[in-house]
């Protein structure tokens, strides 16, 4: 299907925007993350904004992407980047008003691109005027209800978790009680058990599905139910940044089917809206039952994203993550990076090793069947920055700087030779942008076929265009040692042989390519043979 033709349905009414024979438009649709306070500041304040973000539409519409994820725009302290939301129903002055959204949002759907948005239902801000309600009242009163206060034993909180930002998941208050809070102690988690808790998420998913929101993503979706009694988790859980056999009641608790059905029901009530939920686990049959009919949409797998740069451990991640949602009838979502990780030039080798290899691997995440999510400024082949002491506080980082978060949160260079390259009006940013970023400007970028911009254009336009890429499974090939190859394949047809073949090399060496007609390479073939730390594209 053309991108002209793509357009014009995503821009088309909701609930008449897909022909009935046609599987959903997000089964397959290629997602751009909007780190809304780095993409473009209106005002000169240096941070981005709601504004700064709509005068920007046009550039991804060029870019090609059919829907945006807009990270939290609501009221907020900003303890955590606005994670901490005093006020879910508006937005916060900082980024705008609810017209400048209402405008950025008929104007995205004007150009053809769906939106969805952060929903943040795990918890709130300490600010919000439930919790400040909850601290005002005694222990056991319905205000206290919302949370999940409880008695500790003495001195010690009541149970041994921690939280993912460091320290004790648990403060006290003045009256002795404990609150928990699976982040910061400015985000008190919500008692999930509570009707009025249901009641309010209801009531601001409806809010936004009302002004023409396409969606959600969901944040902490694997954590919102707590275990009965809240039993002790075993510490070695906490260090583990992958799969690991530690018991952790934190997350992925019975709890949770019954709440992503809630959620979905909601969403049911307007046809063709999604909910992707953000799911850091590593259980397939966890990952699984999240996917099934009557849940979430899409789930997030973040395998790829934690996983180095080798063929032989990528081919089975992907492999893992591609069979986990289909043995339920879901699509794969595909996020090589987003907010909370480092970039990928940054991971896998900075410079020009980390661009060759982030390129490589920004074509065998499109070349997959699925949902793809991209991180913005990913497609300029940004790194991580350096932050000066003071400078881009992370709550994460607390007791340890290496765990900032914002240096992968840099804004975006769009033009001129200077920091702060067009990103605002003003004289600084809220993070600064590194001057060597002068070539890696979308103005640098644009007009240059070489540049990381044109590939990601190129890749995208051409997921959408070229037949090569309808099949929702995929064929392995054998390959060299250091190297995989798969073609993207409709396994009902064994007898098909027309979807797109994907090869990567990891191996260090140049190899020779399968047959087939190049359609796009990561980087320049040497004497038809497919260098090191590179992807080719074969029709």
């Amino acid at each position: 299907m053309g991108r002209g033709v793509r357009s014009e349905a995503h821009a088309a009414e909701r609930g008449g925007d897909e022909p009935a024979s046609s599987e959903p438009w997000w089964r397959d649709a290629v997602f751009y993350q909007v780190y809304v306070q780095s993409f473009a500041d209106s005002d000169g304040d240096g941070v981005g904004d709601l504004e700064g973000f709509r005068s920007r539409l046009g550039y991804l519409e060029l870019l090609g992407v059919d829907a945006l994820w807009l990270t939290p725009f609501y009221r907020s302290p900003m303890a955590d980047n606005g994670y901490d939301v005093s006020d879910p129903r508006d937005v916060d002055p900082l980024f705008g008003d609810l017209g400048t959204f209402d405008a950025l949002l008929a104007e995205a759907h004007e150009h053809g691109i769906k939106v969805t948005i952060d929903l943040v239902p795990n918890h709130t801000s300490d600010q919000h005027p439930w919790f400040q309600a909850a601290l005002a009242a005694a222990p056991g009163s319905p205000e206290r209800d919302r949370y999940i206060f409880r008695d500790g034993t003495g001195a010690q909180p009541p149970n041994n978790w921690v939280s993912t930002f460091g320290g004790p998941a648990w403060t006290r208050v003045s009256d002795g009680q404990w609150y928990l809070h699976l982040f910061g102690s400015e985000q008190p988690d919500l008692n999930w058990t509570n009707a009025e808790v249901r009641e309010d998420v209801e009531r601001t998913m409806r809010f936004w599905l009302d002004r023409g929101v396409d969606g959600f993503r969901i944040d902490v979706a694997h954590g919102m139910a707590k275990p009965d009694g809240l039993p002790d988790m075993d510490p070695r859980a906490a260090q583990a940044a992958g799969p690991h056999e530690f018991a952790d009641p934190r997350f992925d608790n019975e709890g949770l089917a019954d709440i992503h059905a809630f959620l979905r029901s909601v969403l049911d009530d307007y046809p063709g809206t999604i909910a992707t939920g953000e799911l850091w686990t590593f259980d397939d049959d966890r990952l699984a039952s999240y996917l099934e009919p009557g849940r979430l949409h899409l789930g997030f797998n973040f395998r790829l994203a934690l996983t180095h740069f080798d063929a032989d451990t990528l081919h089975a991640a992907i492999d893992r993550s591609l069979t986990v949602p289909q043995r339920v009838g879901a699509p794969a979502t595909w996020a090589l990076g987003n907010h909370d990780v480092w970039r990928q030039v940054s991971r896998y080798g900075d410079g020009e090793t980390g661009l060759r290899r982030a390129r490589a691997m920004m074509l065998v995440e499109l070349a997959l069947p699925g949902a793809v999510y991209l991180y913005n400024g990913d497609e300029l082949g940004l790194g991580n920055i350096e932050l000066p002491p003071g400078v881009g506080d992370d709550p994460r980082a607390e007791d340890d700087p290496a765990r900032n978060r914002n240096i992968a949160r840099a804004p975006i260079p769009w033009e001129g030779t200077a920091p702060p390259f067009g990103f605002t009006t003003g004289q600084r940013s809220w993070l600064p942008l590194p001057e060597e970023w002068a070539d890696r400007t979308v103005e640098a970028q644009l007009e240059d076929p070489d540049s990381t911009l044109s590939l990601y254009r190129a890749a995208i336009e051409a997921r959408h265009s070229h037949q090569a890429f309808g099949g929702e499974g995929i064929e392995w090939y054998g390959a060299p040692a250091g190297c995989f190859a798969f073609r993207r394949a409709d396994l009902d047809q064994a007898d098909d042989e027309s979807g797109v073949v994907c090869v990567l090399n990891t191996s260090g060496s140049a190899v020779d390519l399968p047959p087939g007609e190049v359609l796009l390479s990561s980087a320049p073939l040497v004497d038809g043979q497919l260098p090191s730390d590179a992807a080719a594209w074969l029709v």
